[in-house]
């Protein structure tokens, strides 16, 4: 079958091995949504159609910025105030919007969890209570632990701002995709980050320890991985043998970041 449309990162759900849909969508309006995993172990063929429109205004551009947007959408949209790269600088809770009030309402003045993710080695991080577990799964987790839960997104930046001189907050995102690495011990460096935790946002721990398990439809983990950009690769043709993160994984170590060629036309046959 045949499909076209414009990308958005996939949409996932936490079962037994993570489900991939890729959607399609018509410019701005929903589209279809593909379910990936039973193409796994196919060749699938994915041909970029020389269209690129822009996530937020849906005109067509010849470059994106951030994921998917027109330079003017990157510039001032809500979707990429600077306070979503680096929570910390978020005001919200204050009554001060940096781009939009009402969005950030929504978006930053509600629960927040700073975690600790194992996606190579294990990494700090911040999202979204509702966010929970799509931002590990799209990080690539193979296991997940809550280290704090706060009320708005500030508070959940600046404890994640004092850990990062103890952990990092950045996925190596070959290592993830080459999998293969010892499981860390989430619980006990739980315990060791959060004395790391400023005290006045030591309320904010949570004591909520399960460890959330997350299992890929993989067939075999790359042992070299290279990357495809549609502007450099327009028509992949191979083997599909895995998805993991945001990553399709292809039969010779090829892979291909659904998420960052959001916006881009493309036709899907498998």
């Amino acid at each position: 079958m045949r499909w076209e449309g414009n990308l958005r990162k996939m949409e996932t759900e936490l079962q037994e091995t993570v489900r991939y849909d890729l959607p399609l969508y018509n410019i701005l309006e929903e589209g279809e949504f593909v379910h990936l995993n039973p193409f796994i172990g196919k060749e699938v063929h994915i041909e970029f159609l020389h269209e690129i429109h822009c996530v937020v205004t849906g005109k067509k551009i010849k470059k994106t910025f951030g994921e998917g947007m027109s330079y003017d959408a990157f510039q001032n949209s809500p979707e990429a105030s600077p306070s979503i790269i680096r929570p910390e600088l978020s005001r919200i809770h204050e009554g001060i919007a940096l781009r939009d009030f009402e969005y950030e309402m929504k978006h930053h003045m509600t629960p927040h969890t700073v975690y600790l993710a194992q996606t190579a080695d294990v990494k700090v991080g911040v999202t979204r209570n509702l966010q929970i577990p799509t931002r590990w799964i799209d990080q690539g987790a193979e296991q997940a632990i809550r280290l704090a839960e706060t009320p708005y997104r500030q508070a959940a930046g600046l404890i994640e701002v004092a850990l990062k001189d103890f952990i990092s907050d950045k996925t190596n995102w070959q290592q993830m995709l080459k999998g293969g690495h010892e499981k860390a011990d989430l619980l006990a460096l739980k315990s060791e980050m959060a004395q790391h935790v400023p005290d006045n946002l030591s309320q904010y721990i949570s004591s909520n320890d399960s460890i959330t398990e997350i299992h890929y439809p993989l067939l075999a983990n790359p042992a070299k991985v290279t990357s495809l950009k549609l502007d450099k690769s327009p028509l992949i043709e191979k083997k599909l043998i895995g998805i993991k993160g945001q990553y399709l994984i292809f039969e010779d170590g090829s892979v291909i970041n659904i998420r960052s060629h959001s916006g881009y036309k493309i036709a899907f046959e498998a």
